[in-house]
């Protein structure tokens, strides 16, 4: 009997090391721990991914039904160690607007059922639904446990019934900041980084349940990572185990470029803003004021002297150096091909939303804007005036861990007064990492000032402070985005499905924007 017991024992410790081989929590079947995924969707194809877990043949089946008795493809591709076994396979020829089943199998062993609806036709007028969050940090402290949390902002994605999600930018954290975690810096160790989120289970379900658009920030790579900063090694790091981990397509030329079209109704657009940039304008010590960069180089000098008492550096002017480097023209968010190529694509499109999905804010708000497109200011100019002439364009961005709504503006704090251009952005998340507000507390050294900043300059109106409509600095949370064919309306909501609460106490309102 005690024979058994310990036979038992060391089977069941021989499954374990199979299912928690990204580092904690059981996963999906033996055969595919990882789960599946589809991305990429359009009117008629599909991006679909797996990871086995061991080499060789994997074949996928897409049908119409859940029992799959109509089968309307086959196809098979080998699981190799060049992609740690990942495998994406390509369906095509699928019909606009169905839904269809899919499953993996190798050998004798078949992996759960996912979902994914294909894109209604172009010149259909139907109603999509989908929702957006990113910032997912899944290091795990000594005792074994996810540092924040278990990823319950996409377990509420997925419960919605949306047509898609979108997963918006660090989707790992390669430099997390959870206490002796050592930085991903290899393909790898980043690989690694990849398998521990998808040993949550609310990452998979997230996967299986509809499709993903994933796209990257600065996590995937480092903190604030352009290339000319951090070098070409760790971008092709970085690029080769995202590949590996997320459908996704992406060229050398375009990057992650790319756009989706869902009926009449909405036409995606993604942009890419680590591929091409320039290096920050703090790089080289052009904006460093003592042993750190200026906080606020672009704040008026009126906005700088109120704060100088809390921040002395702010009592002088900031370094003319920094202020000509954020203002250089040749300086560049998407890079020259990038841009035009997005500008012509948004101002063609016959879509009744354009929605650009955006890695880094684009609204004003001064304070340290390196990372963000305030730092590249001639540019940011550039992409605000196009898009303020495209009728029924909206912004949504994650990266800053809070929700942040508002008008972009040209002008906000400055002497001739705030300058609206209709456009609005919203930002949300994280999913599980610091939130802004306590990002700030830590700072600073003191609970509650993350709030204070909400409260005393994100919210009031100009001249007073920023007048964002929206200001939630320390929730998960994620937007619900539901378009008809008359109107667009984004609802922020938390990791039980509830609206967000704003610094001030009261729902954060819910973004409408009428068709055109």
């Amino acid at each position: 009997m005690r024979a058994a017991r310990a036979s038992a024992s060391a089977l069941g410790a021989a499954i374990a090391v199979l299912l928690l081989a990204g580092g904690g929590e059981a996963t999906g079947t033996v055969a595919f721990p990882y789960g599946l995924a589809a991305g990429e969707v359009t009117a008629s194809s599909a991006l679909l991914w797996t990871r086995p877990s061991r080499p060789g043949l994997v074949e996928v089946e897409v049908a119409l039904d859940e029992r799959f008795f109509r089968v309307v493809l086959r196809a098979s591709r080998r699981a190799r160690l060049a992609t740690d076994l990942a495998v994406r396979l390509a369906a095509r020829g699928l019909r606009p607007g169905r839904r269809y089943f899919y499953r993996f199998r190798q050998g004798g062993a078949t992996s759960e059922v996912g979902r994914f609806r294909t894109a209604p036709p172009p010149d259909h007028a139907a109603s999509v639904r989908f929702a957006v969050s990113g910032d997912a940090d899944a290091t795990r402290r000594p005792n074994g446990s996810p540092a924040f949390n278990r990823f319950q902002i996409y377990a509420r994605m997925a419960e919605e019934g949306n047509d898609f999600n979108v997963n918006l930018g660090d989707t790992i954290y390669s430099d997390s900041s959870v206490g002796g975690a050592r930085p991903a810096l290899t393909v790898a160790e980043k690989r690694a980084k990849y398998r521990q989120a998808l040993a949550l289970p609310a990452l998979r379900k997230l996967r299986a349940t509809a499709s993903l658009y994933s796209h990257w920030d600065d996590h995937e790579f480092v903190n604030d990572f352009s290339r000319p900063e951090h070098g070409e090694a760790l971008y092709s790091a970085g690029v080769k185990a995202f590949l590996d981990y997320a459908p996704v397509r992406y060229t050398t030329a375009d990057g992650l470029y790319r756009t989706f079209r869902w009926g009449q109704t909405v036409e995606l657009f993604f942009l890419d803003e680590r591929s091409f940039r320039s290096a920050k304008a703090s790089a080289g010590g052009a904006c460093t004021v003592g042993s750190f960069p200026d906080v606020a180089p672009t704040a008026p000098a009126s906005v700088r002297q109120a704060f100088a008492s809390l921040l002395p550096p702010l009592a002088r002017p900031a370094p003319k150096g920094c202020i000509d480097r954020i203002e250089d023209p040749a300086r560049t968010m998407l890079g020259q091909r990038q841009l035009r190529r997005f500008l012509a694509d948004v101002a063609r499109s016959t879509a009744t939303f354009k929605v650009i999905l955006n890695e880094v804010p684009l609204q004003q708000f001064y304070a340290l804007p390196y990372d963000r497109w305030e730092g590249y200011a001639a540019e940011r100019r550039t992409v605000v005036e196009a898009l303020r002439r495209v009728p029924g364009t909206i912004v949504l961005t994650t990266d800053t861990h809070a929700n942040l709504v508002g008008d972009v503006r040209l002008r906000t704090l400055e002497r001739e007064g705030p300058l609206d251009t209709g456009l609005t952005e919203v930002v949300t998340g994280p999913v599980a990492t610091s939130t802004f507000a306590r990002e700030i507390d830590a700072v600073v050294g003191a609970p509650g000032t993350g709030r204070l900043v909400s409260l005393l300059f994100l919210k009031p109106l100009p001249p007073r402070g920023i007048g964002m409509r929206c200001v939630a600095p320390d929730v998960y949370s994620y937007a619900e985005v539901e378009a008809t064919p008359t109107r667009l309306t984004v609802t922020l909501k938390d990791m039980h499905g509830r609206r967000v609460v704003d610094a001030s106490g009261a729902p954060c309102p819910r973004v409408v924007l009428p068709a055109p």
